[in-house]
């Protein structure tokens, strides 16, 4: 009991707001409970405390007073989702301006993550031109009534090159768990640099062929076929 009671008095006032958002839209106490990874207990005397008092802040605080307010963490929630690539320091600063006092970006990275937005990095992908949308898109219609005995004549082949030299950059951006290939958290890339290894290979139905391995040096765009 005595953990339960210092977990509730530590829940900040905008994880409380998430929390009765999601239960004021039909939500279970033990999904909510189980996606904060807290006590059934804790979530369900909130839930009683909003609905006898119409507030889920804590009528006291003990130790440091918070560095900012619920308005605060809701602009700084919506400024990592604007541009998901600023770093928390950048945020601070922008917040820092905008309220016209000191936010580190330790309370930032602190806010995000009770928002649910962490710092991972980017997927990366090969961009596509509409038009290389379209004929993948025609290739595809034209060839979706093929029975087994015409693509067993048909020999598909790849290429895939690993670059043996650092090209993260540190890029980082702030996503939810689970929306790593979400469009706005992909990164297009057409660039490789430095020495590296191509491996090529081909399969067909029942067969393939030896997987090739080549040592090369990357210095142009990677061609789209």
């Amino acid at each position: 009991m005595a953990n339960n009671q210092s977990v509730r008095r530590h829940l900040d006032a905008f994880t409380r707001g998430r929390i009765i958002r999601k239960l004021e839209e039909g939500r279970s106490v033990t999904s909510v409970a189980a996606e904060f990874g807290i006590a059934h207990s804790i979530v369900s005397r909130l839930w009683r405390q909003f609905q006898t008092t119409g507030t889920a802040i804590r009528g006291f605080s003990s130790g440091r007073p918070r560095g900012t307010t619920p308005a605060d963490d809701r602009y700084i929630d919506l400024q990592a989702r604007r541009n998901r690539r600023q770093a928390a320091g950048e945020i601070a600063s922008h917040m820092t301006q905008a309220i016209g006092r000191p936010i580190s970006r330790f309370t930032v990275a602190r806010r995000l993550h009770g928002g649910g937005l962490l710092a991972r990095r980017p997927v990366r992908c090969v961009p596509l031109t509409p038009a290389h949308r379209r004929r993948r898109s025609l290739w595809c219609r034209e060839h979706r009534n093929w029975r087994d005995n015409e693509w067993g004549r048909v020999l598909f082949t790849d290429e895939s090159r690993f670059s043996l030299s650092s090209d993260s950059h540190r890029i980082l951006i702030w996503r939810e768990r689970g929306s790593c290939n979400h469009p706005s958290n992909i990164i297009e890339r057409d660039r490789y640099g430095g020495r590296g290894v191509l491996v090529w290979g081909g399969i067909m139905l029942g067969s393939r062929t030896d997987l090739h391995i080549f040592d090369v040096f990357f210095s142009q765009r990677d061609p789209l076929l």
